[in-house]
């Protein structure tokens, strides 16, 4: 069966570019184009039945929440919990990311709980069960790896985070640069790197990325080339390690492409607010304007317990710079595993950081909701401004918990309400176009 990519090349314009250019207020033949380009990815895997979700140039900045086990809490019925949690709050992907417990099962249970498209990181489970065979992470045998990325594949994932840029070339970057102020922070990128070490052996994934590809193709399933030396310091971020990853990530994007697989490219992790635009601009043009998926990103390091707000920031920033999928953050970052409300938690803030980003942007079509808001709150709309607001039950309920003696005002200014008092003096000024 052909990929969204190679159909949208042959001329044709999907059931799933509809929808995306329905979504999105864009024509169906834009999208295809774009398709075609590898500027956008629709996440869809053949054999799972999942909510179409486009990513890319001209789109709403998506937002992804992760979740998963880990060798110290593993409870799948919070991880089914998590995921929908998820999606009642609006994230658009989900990464299903355990290394506890039966991660097969795990994964096929949380597939079943949602719509969103999944996506995950086959590494987890290729050293994960490395360990629980040879007791030994570096004793993993590649074929398992590719025997691995097949069967989750065929289970239904959406998309792939696969490490295919780190190489012995990155690793030996990492050597003269006098390794980092931060160390190495990806599960996966550290694993592979002690993989390649110990065995004195490049990346399996590098040097055969051909049969990632087609695996990949064959469900049509998004590649998305994992961020493995990403910076977990500002003050690592853009270092040469880094920075070649990138490189090396951003032709294989166009290798991908040009076999026919859907491309996404990943990074950067913490970096400073004066950096990410260069990094987002340096990835487009590297890339041919492949989507691009960003972690956070932190511009700083020392928001612990509200790096959710840390994130923010960078996410907004990343946004309005061309980000096109953002990993949400929650407050439990470098703490503690997630659990639901943190969760909650992170999507929201996630979903109106990106809002601010597209504002800038989409132009007009970021804005659109914005105006719509203003008006609603000059004119004193309650229940437009509950409809127009990112999370109207929660302004609904906080204004309930403090009533007005005047219910056209809130209790913030009460009589000396500025809206009411204005309102009486320019009502009549009010031009046809401002109504």
């Amino acid at each position: 069966m052909a990929t969204q990519i190679e159909r949208a090349r042959a001329g044709e314009i999907t059931a799933e570019m509809a929808v995306v250019g329905r979504d999105e207020g864009l024509e169906p033949e834009v999208v295809r184009d774009r398709v075609a380009q590898g500027t956008i990815v629709i996440p869809k895997n053949v054999r799972r039945d999942s909510r179409v979700v486009g990513i890319g140039q001209g789109l709403r900045t998506k937002v992804n929440a992760s979740i998963g086990t880990s060798s110290d809490i593993v409870d799948v019925e919070a991880e089914i919990r998590k995921a929908r949690a998820a999606e009642e709050e609006g994230a658009d992907t989900l990464m299903e990311l355990s290394v506890g417990g039966d991660l097969d099962d795990i994964r096929r249970q949380v597939l079943g709980a949602t719509e969103l498209p999944v996506g995950n990181v086959p590494l987890y489970q290729a050293f994960c069960e490395a360990t629980r065979r040879y007791h030994d992470p570096d004793k993993l045998d590649p074929e398992l790896l590719f025997e691995i990325i097949e069967r989750q594949c065929a289970d239904g994932m959406s998309f792939m985070a696969v490490h295919c840029g780190i190489n012995l070339y990155t690793v030996e970057r990492l050597r003269k640069q006098g390794y980092r102020y931060g160390g190495l922070v990806s599960k996966g990128g550290t694993f592979l790197v002690s993989w390649m070490l110990a065995n004195g052996r490049d990346n399996p994934l590098y040097e055969q990325f051909d049969r990632v590809v087609d695996i990949l193709r064959r469900y049509d399933v998004v590649l998305s080339l994992g961020n493995g030396i990403r910076a977990g310091a500002i003050h690592d971020s853009s270092d040469r390690a880094q920075v070649a990853e990138l490189v090396t990530n951003c032709e294989l994007a166009e290798l991908g492409r040009n076999m026919g697989c859907q491309m996404m490219v990943e990074g950067p992790g913490h970096v400073p607010l004066d950096e990410i635009e260069g990094n987002i601009q340096l990835q487009k043009r590297m890339s041919g304007d492949a989507p691009y998926y960003v972690l956070g990103p932190l511009p700083c390091d020392i928001g612990a317990g509200y790096d959710h707000v840390t994130a923010a920031v960078g996410a907004a920033s990343s946004s309005r710079f061309g980000a096109d999928l953002i990993c949400y953050i929650t407050p439990a970052e470098h703490l503690a595993l997630p659990n639901e409300q943190d969760v909650r938690e992170g999507v929201r803030v996630a979903r109106l950081a990106v809002h601010m980003g597209d504002i800038v942007k989409l132009g007009k079509r970021g804005r659109a909701r914005d105006l719509e808001m203003g008006k609603a709150r000059r004119d004193m709309k309650w229940d437009k401004e509950f409809d127009l607001a990112l999370f109207g039950d929660t302004a609904r309920a906080i204004r309930a918990s403090r009533t007005p003696a005047d219910e056209s005002t809130c209790t913030m200014c009460g009589d000396f309400c500025a809206a009411k008092n204005a309102d009486a003096l320019f009502r009549d000024s009010l031009s046809a176009e401002k109504v």
